[in-house]
């Protein structure tokens, strides 16, 4: 995987799961005062990072970011607080994770429907829709097949191993990339819907702190 860094000269440090497809420049409205630390590029699970600095560590990760969290979550050293935001991590579950339709569309996604998927899927409103891709991840289409191709691969390898809780859950109120009802049943309680909200849910916020303070 690879990851970027922002160093805050905190002792407190964000770990932020990115989802398939994505880099950190999806997520550049978000400013904080602690460190912040984005993983994506899931094509394994190696990952070079001293975390023994930080007194306190936080996760959120989202939509296949969660999967991935819920695999490496002894990875990741004095976690006091993980979120879930727009995921699960029974990732391709056919009821809790990725339908097989959904994960055709993913497989044919090319440069030229790309763009129908963001509006369809990712946003709510043409003013977000001009902000995403302002804001658009900078990997190439080939990449993100690659990847989808491993996150298949790693959930088979790794389906065991996961740890599925997670202090809290954000999802978006018109998400249908996971289906709302079945992620109120997993979650529960810890779950808080995000309204007038689809995926991409990060025109919400203006920082990683405050998704962890919701």
């Amino acid at each position: 995987m690879r990851y970027f860094y922002q160093n805050n000269q905190s002792k407190e440090l964000i770990v932020f799961f990115a989802g398939w497809g994505c880099d950190e420049n999806q997520f550049t409205n978000l400013q904080d005062n602690k460190d912040v630390l984005i993983l994506y590029d899931y094509q394994d699970l190696e990952l070079d990072f001293e975390f023994s600095r930080y007194n306190r560590i936080d996760v959120i990760a989202y939509s296949a970011g969660v999967f991935i969290a819920s695999i490496m979550a002894d990875k990741i050293p004095n976690v006091q607080k993980r979120v879930a935001v727009c995921g699960n991590p029974y990732l391709l579950d056919e009821n809790l994770g990725v339908s097989a339709r959904t994960l055709r569309w993913f497989k044919s996604i090319n440069l030229e429907n790309y763009l129908e998927f963001r509006r369809e899927y990712m946003v709510s409103t043409d003013e977000e829709y001009k902000r995403y891709n302002a804001m658009q991840s900078l990997r190439s289409i080939e990449s993100c097949q690659k990847e989808l191709t491993s996150l298949e691969n790693l959930y088979q390898e790794h389906k065991e191993e996961i740890n599925p809780y997670f202090d809290k859950a954000l999802m978006a109120e018109d998400d249908v990339l996971f289906k709302l009802a079945a992620q109120k049943d997993f979650y529960r309680e810890r779950m808080h819907i995000i309204p007038r909200a689809k995926h991409h849910v990060f025109f919400h916020f203006n920082s990683f702190e405050e998704i962890l303070s919701v």
